[in-house]
């Protein structure tokens, strides 16, 4: 058979979508739900994915029902505004394209006038109509959407709104890092959105910080690295600079709203001016403007009798102000003892039960709950008065105090160092976040005679957490004296902390570095440290090499951090192998790494031991 003639030239280039307008509306109704936070913005983005597929035109909604996800209300919706769309511009209304080749969201595929372009189209003759005859389709084209669709602008005081007014301030500081942290930016950006960012409204479960996915897909947002920092892309900063040229011309016109047609204060009834006096000549108010001012703030009638303290008004106003803003002011908190649950349960419940005896005897106030890392550790909690109108007790704000106590039995700590835990332990405290970790070894007498080490590796092993890892080590004989310190350390916090205000801090600005300073007063919340600890958490990369590297024998988490700092994965490690120009050169490759607080070299036996792992191709000798 003779072949068939090869085909010369260009393909004609198919339109994206054969029903434009259905692909407008359904993206109109999907930006709208995810501007307001709603469930149905996944529906309609199903819908759309649907549509985009389709290569057949459609004459109304109807006929998409037998489309994948488009169901009846979809259907509804699309045959509604098409009646309204053939009311509005007649009944021979194009719906399979749009003019001057509108793509599906409503911009322009050419940098001309969208009048032109629906002018070049339709090529009207002198002939068919004269002059009268452009002047309509000139107005049929303005009417049927030829004028250029407005971009993507986030409503006032939503959430995407705030985040791209509060990213945008922020690179206009001197000296700014180019990027912010989610805990950074919600708390920001809080008092421009009408909405919470970590508390979703009564039966939804979505919040402000929902819309940040609408500007990343948007390609206003830009999300990278982990933990996530979020920064302004071009667009993005162009629509941030439109928003906030917008609200700086609003409050110009408040400004001059407030203060009248001729530049003078307008009088507002009810007012009280707290600085008038401020600058007479006696540096004193008359008694006369004193009592007016009173007067005008005094209880009504009903109220007379009653007495009202308004410095303790003012103060209950500035507490509540601080507190909104992560702030515990003194006098406003309590210093908490938390336990972990597992040291009241299970084993030898009797002995675990003696030390909650012992600390209830003494007068500690404390808290039994779950803790990720660590078996005690103290908090700050806020003091909240309880609401009468409210079922419920008020959210109570917790900042989680530097100081953190593992407690050791000397069985617990032989079980440990055989299994591996003891090395995990120091490291995840090391990364907790809090700066002043205290191992607690309760020895109780000779027990240490009878385990499965020998005694002096169970001493080298605590003396190396002391003096190698920089851990606090408190020595105790029993549950009694762990009690005892555990009471002593509770009353030294509270004397230490007592006239301090305390400030909420972001455990992603600080970093795992430690603090020079004795005492701090930026403290994380609990729930941001005891999500941070999570042990079973997803990992990254990174992480999970950090852990591989610690279970060679002798690589120490320093060492493991300093292979980590030049050699981020395992992939990164193996190239770096691959350019080595012979074997001896890949066994040292390692060995000049610096290392811990001296700088020593990790050396060429260990160098060669972790070598052998990620190179060796068959079973390691």
């Amino acid at each position: 058979m003779p072949s068939e003639p090869v085909r010369l030239g260009r393909k004609r280039a198919l339109p994206p979508c054969p029903n434009p307008l259905f692909l407008q509306w359904l993206t109109e109704l999907r930006d709208q739900a995810a501007e307001k936070g709603l469930k149905t913005q996944y529906v309609y983005q199903k819908a759309l994915s649907s549509l985009k597929k389709y290569p057949l035109p459609l004459r109304n909604g109807k006929e998409a029902k037998i489309l994948q996800n488009f169901g009846d209300g979809i259907c509804k919706i699309l045959d509604d505004r098409l009646e309204k769309y053939y009311k509005e511009n007649g009944p021979d209304a194009p719906i399979h394209s749009l003019p001057s080749e509108v793509k599906a969201s409503g911009q322009c595929s050419s940098n001309q006038d969208p009048s032109k372009a629906f002018l070049n189209t339709q090529e009207p003759s002198a002939t068919s109509g004269g002059p009268h005859k452009r002047t309509k389709k000139v107005d049929a084209g303005k009417a049927k959407g030829g004028r250029k669709k407005r971009g993507y602008v986030p409503q006032k005081r939503s959430g995407g709104y705030a985040v791209l007014l509060t990213l945008y301030r922020h690179t206009q500081v001197p000296g700014n890092k180019g990027f912010m942290f989610k805990n950074e930016l919600q708390t920001e950006a809080q008092p421009l959105c009408d909405k919470s960012f970590t508390v979703p409204d009564l039966g939804s479960k979505y919040t402000a910080w929902s819309s940040v996915s609408t500007l990343i897909q948007r390609d206003l947002v830009l999300k990278t690295h982990n933990p996530a920092r979020y920064a302004l892309t071009e667009l993005g900063l162009a629509v941030a600079e439109q928003l906030e040229s917008g609200d700086r011309e609003e409050r110009s016109e408040q400004d001059v709203e407030d203060t009248g047609e001729a530049g003078e204060p307008v009088a507002c009834p009810d007012t009280v001016d707290l600085t008038q006096g401020d600058d007479d000549d006696g540096g004193h108010d008359d008694e006369d403007e004193r009592e007016g001012r009173l007067a005008k703030r005094a209880p009504p009638a009903a109220c007379l009798d009653d007495e009202v303290d308004l410095t303790e008004e003012c103060l209950a106003v500035e507490q509540g102000e601080a507190a909104a803003n992560g702030i515990l002011l003194p006098g406003c908190y309590d210093i908490i003892l938390c336990i972990d649950f597992i040291e009241t349960t299970g084993g030898n419940t009797v002995k675990k039960q003696d030390l909650v005896k012992e600390l209830q005897k003494n007068g500690v106030t404390f808290d039994i709950r779950k803790l990720n890392v660590g078996d005690f550790l103290w908090v700050a909690r806020e003091r909240v008065a309880p609401d009468q109108e409210q079922l419920r007790p008020p959210p109570v704000k917790e900042l989680v105090l530097d100081y953190i106590v593992e407690r050791k039995r000397m069985d617990d700590l032989c079980g440990s160092i055989i299994d591996g835990r003891f090395r995990e332990q120091k490291f995840r405290l090391k990364r907790c976040g809090l700066f002043k970790p205290i191992y607690l070894v309760e020895e109780h007498g000779s027990a240490a005679a009878h385990l499965s080490l020998p005694e002096s590796t169970l001493q080298q092993a605590i003396a190396n957490t002391q003096v190698v890892d920089g851990f606090f080590v408190k020595r105790v004989q029993d549950v009694m004296e762990s009690a005892a310190y555990l009471t002593i350390m509770t009353r030294y916090l509270q004397k230490l902390y007592q006239n301090r205000t305390l400030y909420c801090r972001s455990r992603e600005l600080e970093g795992d570095g430690p603090r020079d300073a004795s005492i701090s007063c930026s403290l994380m919340s609990f729930a941001e440290f005891n999500h941070g600890a999570v042990k079973n958490k997803c990992q990254t990369v990174r992480e999970v090499f950090a852990r591989q590297l610690m279970q060679i024998s002798g690589l120490s988490g320093d060492k493991a951090a300093a292979i980590l700092n030049r050699y981020n994965t395992v992939n990164s490690l193996v190239q770096a192998y691959d350019r080595c120009s012979s074997e001896t050169e890949k066994e040292k490759l390692l060995s000049s790494i610096k290392y811990g607080k001296l700088k020593r070299n990790l050396g060429p036996a260990l160098s060669r031991t972790v070598y052998q792992l990620y190179c060796s191709k068959g079973p390691l000798s």
